[in-house]
Protein backbone atom coordinates (compact mmCIF):
# COMPACT_ATOMS: atom_id res chain seq x y z
CA UNK A 1 0.00 0.00 0.00
CA UNK A 2 1.34 3.03 -1.33
CA UNK A 3 0.95 6.49 0.72
CA UNK A 4 1.96 9.75 0.29
CA UNK A 5 4.23 11.62 2.87
CA UNK A 6 2.95 15.05 3.12
CA UNK A 7 6.24 17.32 2.72
CA UNK A 8 8.64 15.03 1.88
CA UNK A 9 6.86 14.93 -1.73
CA UNK A 10 7.21 10.73 -2.12
CA UNK A 11 5.54 7.86 -1.88
CA UNK A 12 5.94 4.96 1.07
CA UNK A 13 4.94 1.97 1.07
CA UNK A 14 4.07 0.09 4.08
CA UNK A 15 6.19 -3.08 4.65
CA UNK A 16 7.21 -6.25 1.88
CA UNK A 17 6.72 -8.66 4.40
CA UNK A 18 10.31 -9.71 4.41
CA UNK A 19 10.43 -9.90 8.21
CA UNK A 20 14.54 -8.43 9.03
CA UNK A 21 15.17 -10.25 12.22
CA UNK A 22 14.29 -11.36 15.99
CA UNK A 23 14.87 -8.89 18.43
CA UNK A 24 14.32 -8.85 22.09
CA UNK A 25 11.54 -7.44 24.37
CA UNK A 26 12.67 -5.89 26.70
CA UNK A 27 9.59 -4.23 28.40
CA UNK A 28 6.18 -4.71 29.18
CA UNK A 29 3.42 -2.94 31.23
CA UNK A 30 -0.13 -3.22 31.05
CA UNK A 31 -2.62 -0.85 31.97
CA UNK A 32 -6.78 -1.00 31.45
CA UNK A 33 -7.64 -1.06 27.61
CA UNK A 34 -3.15 -0.58 27.30
CA UNK A 35 0.31 -2.88 26.87
CA UNK A 36 3.18 -0.45 26.53
CA UNK A 37 6.20 -2.54 25.35
CA UNK A 38 9.79 -1.72 24.09
CA UNK A 39 11.98 -4.18 21.76
CA UNK A 40 15.68 -3.65 21.55
CA UNK A 41 16.94 -2.78 17.54
CA UNK A 42 19.94 -1.58 17.93
CA UNK A 43 21.40 -0.68 14.23
CA UNK A 44 18.48 -1.25 12.70
CA UNK A 45 16.62 1.24 14.55
CA UNK A 46 19.37 3.84 13.83
CA UNK A 47 17.11 6.85 12.82
CA UNK A 48 14.24 5.81 14.26
CA UNK A 49 11.92 9.10 14.94
CA UNK A 50 8.29 8.84 16.96
CA UNK A 51 5.66 8.23 14.39
CA UNK A 52 7.84 5.80 12.33
CA UNK A 53 5.65 2.79 11.43
CA UNK A 54 7.44 -0.50 12.53
CA UNK A 55 6.36 -4.06 12.05
CA UNK A 56 6.21 -6.15 15.17
CA UNK A 57 5.19 -9.78 14.48
CA UNK A 58 2.99 -8.25 11.04
CA UNK A 59 1.41 -5.74 13.34
CA UNK A 60 2.02 -2.16 11.95
CA UNK A 61 2.72 0.06 15.45
CA UNK A 62 3.99 3.56 15.78
CA UNK A 63 7.07 4.37 17.67
CA UNK A 64 6.81 6.56 20.50
CA UNK A 65 9.92 7.05 22.32
CA UNK A 66 13.50 5.58 20.39
CA UNK A 67 16.35 5.93 22.61
CA UNK A 68 19.26 3.71 22.81
CA UNK A 69 18.26 1.70 20.31
CA UNK A 70 15.17 0.98 22.16
CA UNK A 71 11.93 1.58 20.19
CA UNK A 72 8.77 1.77 22.31
CA UNK A 73 4.90 1.16 21.54
CA UNK A 74 1.41 1.22 22.67
CA UNK A 75 -0.93 -1.37 21.53
CA UNK A 76 -4.24 -0.84 22.22
CA UNK A 77 -7.56 -2.41 23.37
CA UNK A 78 -8.54 -3.30 19.87
CA UNK A 79 -5.34 -4.05 18.42
CA UNK A 80 -5.17 -6.69 21.28
CA UNK A 81 -8.21 -7.55 20.34
CA UNK A 82 -7.57 -9.03 17.27
CA UNK A 83 -3.73 -9.80 17.65
CA UNK A 84 -1.17 -12.25 19.56
CA UNK A 85 0.55 -8.48 20.75
CA UNK A 86 -1.89 -9.24 24.40
CA UNK A 87 0.66 -12.30 25.07
CA UNK A 88 4.47 -10.58 24.64
CA UNK A 89 6.42 -10.86 27.69
CA UNK A 90 10.17 -9.42 28.94
CA UNK A 91 12.94 -11.77 26.89
CA UNK A 92 10.56 -12.80 24.19
CA UNK A 93 11.87 -12.06 20.47
CA UNK A 94 9.51 -10.97 17.67
CA UNK A 95 9.54 -10.60 14.16
CA UNK A 96 10.63 -7.28 13.13
CA UNK A 97 10.38 -4.92 9.61
CA UNK A 98 10.55 -0.97 9.45
CA UNK A 99 8.28 0.31 6.83
CA UNK A 100 10.07 0.09 3.42
CA UNK A 101 11.03 2.78 1.46
CA UNK A 102 10.72 4.33 -1.99
CA UNK A 103 13.02 2.21 -4.49
CA UNK A 104 13.40 -0.55 -2.08
CA UNK A 105 13.45 -3.91 -3.71
CA UNK A 106 9.99 -5.62 -2.47
CA UNK A 107 10.63 -9.53 -2.46
CA UNK A 108 7.31 -10.00 -0.73
CA UNK A 109 4.41 -8.81 -1.34
CA UNK A 110 2.44 -5.48 0.09
CA UNK A 111 1.63 -5.68 3.24
CA UNK A 112 -0.07 -2.82 5.49
CA UNK A 113 0.42 -4.36 8.65
CA UNK A 114 -3.17 -4.07 9.65
CA UNK A 115 -3.83 -7.90 11.00
CA UNK A 116 -7.11 -9.26 9.87
CA UNK A 117 -7.06 -11.11 13.17
CA UNK A 118 -5.21 -14.23 14.27
CA UNK A 119 -5.51 -18.13 13.52
CA UNK A 120 -4.39 -21.09 14.71
CA UNK A 121 -1.03 -23.62 14.25
CA UNK A 122 -3.14 -26.98 14.01
CA UNK A 123 0.07 -29.00 12.60
CA UNK A 124 3.49 -28.91 11.65
CA UNK A 125 5.35 -31.29 9.36
CA UNK A 126 9.44 -31.38 8.89
CA UNK A 127 9.83 -32.07 5.29
CA UNK A 128 13.35 -32.04 4.65
CA UNK A 129 14.52 -28.58 4.62
CA UNK A 130 11.51 -27.39 4.95
CA UNK A 131 8.72 -27.06 7.73
CA UNK A 132 4.80 -27.10 6.08
CA UNK A 133 2.44 -25.26 8.70
CA UNK A 134 -1.14 -25.90 8.46
CA UNK A 135 -2.99 -22.77 10.03
CA UNK A 136 -6.86 -22.96 10.90
CA UNK A 137 -8.97 -19.57 10.23
CA UNK A 138 -12.14 -18.56 10.48
CA UNK A 139 -14.24 -20.33 7.55
CA UNK A 140 -15.28 -16.63 6.33
CA UNK A 141 -12.27 -16.07 5.20
CA UNK A 142 -11.48 -18.97 3.09
CA UNK A 143 -12.96 -17.34 0.04
CA UNK A 144 -9.90 -14.99 0.35
CA UNK A 145 -7.05 -17.38 0.18
CA UNK A 146 -6.59 -19.16 -2.61
CA UNK A 147 -4.20 -21.82 -3.58
CA UNK A 148 -0.63 -19.48 -4.90
CA UNK A 149 -2.41 -16.45 -3.54
CA UNK A 150 -0.13 -14.38 -0.96
CA UNK A 151 -0.60 -14.28 2.41
CA UNK A 152 0.90 -12.83 5.32
CA UNK A 153 1.58 -14.57 8.92
CA UNK A 154 3.15 -12.61 11.82
CA UNK A 155 4.11 -10.28 9.47
CA UNK A 156 6.07 -12.70 6.90
CA UNK A 157 4.59 -12.47 3.28
CA UNK A 158 4.16 -16.84 2.43
CA UNK A 159 2.57 -17.99 -0.92
CA UNK A 160 -0.23 -20.48 0.10
CA UNK A 161 -0.07 -24.09 -0.87
CA UNK A 162 -1.82 -25.93 -3.12
CA UNK A 163 -4.01 -27.84 -0.82
CA UNK A 164 -6.47 -25.66 1.22
CA UNK A 165 -9.08 -27.28 3.94
CA UNK A 166 -12.66 -26.32 4.79
CA UNK A 167 -11.25 -23.58 7.45
CA UNK A 168 -7.49 -24.12 7.00
CA UNK A 169 -4.25 -23.86 4.60
CA UNK A 170 -1.03 -24.36 4.72
CA UNK A 171 2.25 -22.57 3.68
CA UNK A 172 5.90 -23.52 3.64
CA UNK A 173 8.98 -22.07 5.53
CA UNK A 174 12.52 -22.73 4.52
CA UNK A 175 15.57 -22.41 6.51
CA UNK A 176 16.34 -18.54 5.82
CA UNK A 177 12.48 -17.92 7.16
CA UNK A 178 12.89 -20.66 10.33
CA UNK A 179 15.93 -18.27 11.33
CA UNK A 180 14.26 -15.10 10.97
CA UNK A 181 10.73 -15.67 12.28
CA UNK A 182 9.03 -17.26 15.42
CA UNK A 183 6.98 -19.21 13.33
CA UNK A 184 8.77 -22.87 13.01
CA UNK A 185 8.94 -22.81 17.00
CA UNK A 186 5.29 -22.01 17.96
CA UNK A 187 3.82 -25.02 19.65
CA UNK A 188 0.01 -26.48 18.05
CA UNK A 189 -2.23 -23.82 18.98
CA UNK A 190 -0.66 -20.65 19.02
CA UNK A 191 -2.29 -17.96 17.86
CA UNK A 192 -0.79 -16.36 14.81
CA UNK A 193 -1.36 -13.28 13.29
CA UNK A 194 -3.12 -13.25 9.41
CA UNK A 195 -3.00 -10.23 7.10
CA UNK A 196 -4.71 -11.11 3.87
CA UNK A 197 -3.61 -10.06 0.89
CA UNK A 198 -5.73 -7.22 -0.10
CA UNK A 199 -5.70 -7.18 -3.75
CA UNK A 200 -7.33 -10.58 -3.45
CA UNK A 201 -9.78 -8.96 -0.68
CA UNK A 202 -10.65 -5.98 -3.09
CA UNK A 203 -11.03 -8.58 -6.18
CA UNK A 204 -13.20 -10.66 -4.38
CA UNK A 205 -15.45 -7.89 -3.06
CA UNK A 206 -15.93 -6.80 -6.33
CA UNK A 207 -16.79 -9.87 -7.62
CA UNK A 208 -19.51 -10.56 -5.54
CA UNK A 209 -20.51 -7.35 -5.76
CA UNK A 210 -21.19 -7.79 -9.41
CA UNK A 211 -22.35 -10.99 -9.44
CA UNK A 212 -25.20 -9.76 -6.90
CA UNK A 213 -26.08 -6.63 -9.00
CA UNK A 214 -26.56 -9.11 -11.79
CA UNK A 215 -29.27 -11.33 -9.68
CA UNK A 216 -31.57 -8.19 -8.82
CA UNK A 217 -31.24 -7.01 -12.02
Amino acid sequence: MWRERRGLGMLRLMFSGITRGLFPVVEVSREPGLLRFAVTLGDYGADLSPGASVSIEGVCQTVTRFADGVAHFDAIQETLDKTSLGELEVGLEVSVERSARFGDELGGHEVSGHVTGTGRLIERVVEGHEVRLRVQVLKDWMRFILPKGFIALDGSSFTVGAELGEDSFDVFLIPETLRLTRLGDKPLGARINVELDPKTVAIVHTVERVLASRQLG
